[in-house]
């Protein structure tokens, strides 16, 4: 048994915020109260710190198979743990693409060894063709959640439409990486820089929020649930705010980089600050914040790209990979640009983190609650630490390496054991 003793607890689902005591038996919650005592349990002293639900993460890379030397399924896991992550969802751009029931299973063999719960995503279309739907029924049913094609828009409206009337047909929904090739010139370059300081065309607003503005409206018509990777743009957010307004079954995730970032980092990081989409202006920013405020935005997920040192130190940084790793970073980055400048409450980032991702794909997690799975984060929600790039995961490729940011995982606790403990507890 863990007695975690005189945390501040916050649950997002029920609102509860009050300093007292949980204790924990098993893989569940049995008691949440005040001066709890229990001599068979070991004791944390959660007091002057933060006790909430297991962070949970819909939207990360691990690259296996076939990419293991930027990540592996292990090492993401030890990964999530250290950013108080107990629930994580990979996407299925390995080598070989998840876009078959055997690749799969091996995929979620390998994740069932790990002590934090990982779920998987299957591809939309076959290899990404863009073209050949996958077997949507029985990768379901061999135990992929949803649907993705992340990276790789889908430029045929007729297949989106197929696509999304057969997740429909299964009660579930695909997630889309809008970015319109067609209209797009190199990628990870916010169009601003890339003109002013590069010379030439990079990734432009109208990529997404077109694309976006043609996909949410197809939801629509079709009644099917679609959900919006990544925002980056104003307008993207706009959009989006429209489709909900009409009444379409349409959600959206922001990740950290998008509401702590501008595309200024890119030259003050190189490489590290190079991604998909990318870090836009300081008025999309806001913007992206604006959305998380009024709930446009009801997720926020890392998009944790991992990438091998050597990749992304090239001379020529249009030839680096696109993407950062964010789940070390993740919760630090809401509480420095979201909840110390006031834009949201520490509940609410809380919800955006656990409740709100739980919901999407039904998983009984993101909350505590007694009788409740014991999935736990405690964090000190005020100290500063300067991120080094010593990271737990197998890559370092950070733009946040250097700065000053708000929080401190103390301890991970999932399915009722302790998988992650800070050293400077």
């Amino acid at each position: 048994m863990l007695l975690i003793k005189g945390g501040r607890v916050i649950d997002p689902k029920t609102q509860f915020d009050a300093i007292c005591d949980i204790l924990v038996d098993g893989r569940k919650i049995i008691k949440i109260a005040e001066n709890i005592v229990s001599a068979d349990a070991k004791i944390i002293d959660a007091n002057g710190f933060i006790v909430a639900p297991g962070l949970i993460d819909i939207h990360v890379h691990f690259r296996e198979p076939g990419q293991t030397h930027k990540e592996d399924i292990h090492t993401g896991a030890l990964a999530a743990a250290a950013g108080g992550f107990t629930t994580v969802v990979m996407m299925a751009n390995t080598t070989p693409t998840i876009s078959d029931v055997t690749t799969l299973k091996e995929v979620l063999t390998s994740a069932q060894k790990e002590a934090i719960t990982i779920k998987s995503v299957a591809t939309i279309t076959k290899n990404f063709d863009g073209k050949q739907l996958t077997p949507f029924k029985e990768l379901l049913e061999a135990g992929a959640i949803g649907f993705s094609d992340d990276g790789i828009p889908l430029t045929d409206a007729g297949v989106l439409k197929e696509a999304l009337l057969k997740a429909k047909e299964h009660n579930t929904f695909i997630c889309l990486h809008e970015e319109d090739p067609a209209l797009n010139g190199i990628l990870g370059f916010n169009e601003s820089i890339a003109d002013r300081h590069f010379g030439f065309c990079g990734a432009t607003g109208v990529a997404e929020y077109s694309m976006i503005a043609r996909d949410v409206m197809i939801a629509y018509d079709t009644k099917a649930h679609l959900h919006i990777q990544h925002l980056s743009k104003a307008e993207s957010v706009k959009v989006v705010a429209f489709a909900q307004s009409l009444g379409a079954k349409v959600t959206a995730e922001a990740s950290p980089q998008h509401f702590s970032g501008t595309e200024n980092l890119l030259l003050e990081k190189g490489s590290a600050a190079k991604m998909n989409p990318p870090l836009r202006l300081e008025s999309d920013r806001l913007a992206v914040i604006e959305g998380l405020q009024n709930n446009t935005i009801s997720v926020i997920a890392t998009d944790h790209a991992p990438h091998h040192r050597d990749e992304k130190n090239v001379d020529d940084i249009t030839k680096a990979p696109s993407g950062m790793i964010g789940l070390e970073t993740s919760l630090l980055l809401g509480l420095t640009y979201l909840v110390k400048p006031g834009y949201l409450s520490l509940m609410t980032l809380l919800e955006k983190m656990t409740v709100n991702p739980a919901g999407l794909y039904n998983f009984d997690a993101g909350y505590l609650a007694e009788n409740g799975p014991a999935d736990i984060v405690i964090f000190d929600d005020k100290i500063i630490k300067t991120i080094e790039p010593d990271f737990v995961s197998k890559s370092a490729n950070s733009p946040f390496v250097g700065q000053d940011l708000i929080g401190d995982v103390k301890y991970t606790i999932a399915n009722g054991k302790i998988v992650y403990q800070s050293s400077s507890v």
